[in-house]
C-alpha cells in the first residue's frame, strides 16, 4: 500500500495505544496489519471501542486548556458511532445529559458519533449542549451576549425563546443536509441557583448556572479519524462561572452590580470594588453548588490536582503541555504553582480541535462602556 498521511496517522495512534494498554508488538503488528488493509481497501478504517475508549481519554490528557486532566482515565465512552439522524442523536444526546449529570455527582462522558467521511459529516451546531440564549435588543443583549449568533440561527430554524436572561437554548444537530433543532427536557437541566451565605443581597440577584458543561462543537481526532460530532464533560471549576460566565464585561457582567448589592463604593478603580466583588461572587457560586450537591472544585484544589497530573505524566515519561493563559485561573493566579511554571504549548495526538461554525456567526464587539 502506498503510504500517506491517514496511515502514518493510524500507526502512530495505533502503536502508542495499544502500548499504553500493555499489548504485545505480536498483537500491534495483527492490529497495525488490518489498519492497512481496511486502508488499502476503502480509503480509510475503523476504531474498536477500545481504541476509541483510550484515543478520547488521550485527547483530553492532550488538552492544553485543561486544568482538570488528572482525571482522564475515568472518561466514560459511549459509542454511537451507528445512530443516523438528528432524531436518534438527539436522543443520545438526552441519554449523555442524564448520565453525566448523575444528581449533581457529576461524571466525566464524552459520546462519540459517526466520523466524517466523503460522503457525510454530522456537527452538533451548539457550543454546549446546555447554554443560555442571548437576545439582541435595542436596549443591549438579554442574557449571554456569548449565544447572540447562535441564537439567531435557532431563531432562523424557527425557534422562540421567552426572552428572558435565562432560557435555555435548543439543541442543533445536522446530519448531511439534514438540519432539525429539539428542545432538552427541562428534567434534564439541573440548574442551581446563585446563593451567598452571608449577603442575602447577592441572593436577590436571581443568578443561575446550569451543572454540567458538555462542549459539542468540537471535532475529535484520532489516528488520523476525524469525528466531528463528540460531545464530552467534566465538571466546572468555580471561576469558570464566577470569574468568566457571570463576570465578564462581555459576559453577563454581573460585577456592577453584586459591588451594589454589598454596599462597595464604585467611584473609583483603586476602591478595588472589582475584586472584592469577584471574590465575593466566587464565594456564592462555591457555596451554591455544594449546597445543591453538585459537584464542582475551587480553583487552588485544582491547581493542586494538576501538580499531580504533572508528576504523574513525568512518571509515566510522558511530557505535559499546557497553553499557560488557559491553565491559570482567573481568580488569584499568582497564589497556585502554575502561574509560576512554564509549559510547551505544543499539539499533540489525539486531541480535541475546533472547527468552524456552520451557521452565521459575526463577530461580537464588546460595547466599551461595558468596561466602565
Amino acid at each position: 500500500m502506498r503510504m500517506n498521511p491517514l496511515w502514518d496517522e493510524a500507526r502512530a495512534f495505533i502503536e502508542a495505544c495499544y502500548r499504553e494498554l500493555g499489548k504485545s508488538e505480536a498483537d500491534i503488528e495483527r492490529r497495525l496489519d488490518e489498519v492497512r488493509r481496511q486502508i488499502d481497501r476503502d480509503g480509510t478504517y475503523e476504531h474498536t471501542f477500545e481504541e476509541l475508549e483510550h484515543g478520547a481519554r488521550m485527547a483530553w490528557r492532550n488538552s492544553n486548556r485543561c486544568i482538570g486532566r488528572l482525571f482522564w482515565e475515568t472518561l466514560h465512552v459511549l459509542d454511537r458511532r451507528h445512530l443516523k439522524g438528528p432524531r436518534p442523536m438527539f436522543e443520545a444526546i438526552c441519554e449523555h445529559l442524564d448520565f453525566a449529570q448523575n444528581g449533581g455527582k457529576i461524571r466525566p462522558t464524552i459520546t462519540v458519533f459517526a466520523p466524517a467521511s466523503r460522503a457525510r459529516e454530522v456537527r452538533i451546531w451548539n457550543h454546549q449542549i446546555v447554554r443560555y440564549a442571548g437576545y439582541k435588543t435595542p436596549q443591549g443583549i438579554v442574557g449571554d451576549p456569548a449565544s447572540a449568533a447562535f441564537t439567531r440561527a435557532c431563531q432562523g430554524l424557527g425557534w422562540r425563546g421567552q426572552g428572558t436572561p435565562w432560557d435555555v437554548l435548543p439543541v442543533v444537530i445536522a446530519d448531511g443536509d439534514e438540519i432539525a433543532w429539539f428542545e432538552l427536557p427541562r428534567h434534564l437541566v439541573l440548574e442551581v441557583p446563585i446563593e451567598h451565605p452571608e449577603y442575602p443581597s447577592i441572593t436577590e440577584l436571581g443568578l443561575r448556572w446550569y451543572a454540567v458543561p458538555v462542549l459539542s462543537d468540537m471535532a475529535l481526532l484520532i489516528g488520523g479519524i476525524r469525528y466531528t460530532a463528540a460531545p464530552f464533560n467534566g465538571w466546572y471549576m468555580v471561576t469558570e462561572i464566577g470569574a468568566r460566565n457571570l463576570a465578564d464585561p462581555f459576559r453577563y457582567n454581573m460585577l456592577p452590580a453584586v459591588a451594589d448589592a454589598l454596599g462597595l463604593d464604585r467611584s473609583s478603580d483603586a476602591t478595588l470594588w472589582r475584586d472584592r466583588a469577584l471574590v465575593e461572587l466566587n464565594a456564592a457560586v462555591l457555596h451554591s453548588y455544594r449546597r445543591g450537591g453538585v459537584t464542582i472544585v475551587d480553583h487552588h484544589t485544582a491547581a493542586r490536582q494538576f501538580a499531580y497530573f504533572e508528576q504523574l505524566e513525568r512518571d509515566a515519561n510522558r511530557r505535559v503541555t499546557g497553553d499557560w493563559t488557559w491553565l491559570i485561573p482567573p481568580l488569584s493566579p499568582a497564589a497556585t504553582h502554575i502561574f509560576h511554571s512554564g509549559y510547551d504549548n505544543d499539539f499533540v495526538l489525539p486531541n480535541f480541535v475546533r472547527q468552524p461554525r456552520p451557521y452565521p456567526a459575526p463577530h461580537f464587539r464588546a460595547d466599551p462602556s461595558m468596561f466602565r
